[in-house]
């Protein structure tokens, strides 16, 4: 299992890098590695050794991945509130 968070294998990897994903961004669009709750802390690693195997090309030929911000914005009212039915009625 290369990502837990979408249950993406190896082989899910290997099979977008044989169908033209040329990098990390590449495969997280094709197979949504990096895209679960943890926001691809373990496995761009994993991604990138994969590459490096699938290219022959060496692992530091790889960025690691674009890293996007939330959806939406959270108010710092929210992020500050100690009582949690404060922080519910002040989130949008």
């Amino acid at each position: 299992m290369v990502c837990r968070c979408e249950e993406v294998t190896d082989a899910d990897v290997r099979d977008a890098v044989r169908n033209g994903a040329r990098d990390i961004d590449a495969v997280k669009r094709a197979t949504r590695a990096g895209m679960g709750l943890c926001q691809g802390r373990s496995c761009p690693t994993m991604i990138a050794r994969i590459l490096s195997q699938e290219t022959g090309r060496p692992v530091s030929d790889f960025a690691p991945s674009t890293l996007r911000p939330p959806v939406r914005a959270i108010p710092a009212s929210v992020l500050g509130a100690t009582d949690a039915k404060k922080a519910r009625r002040r989130a949008p």
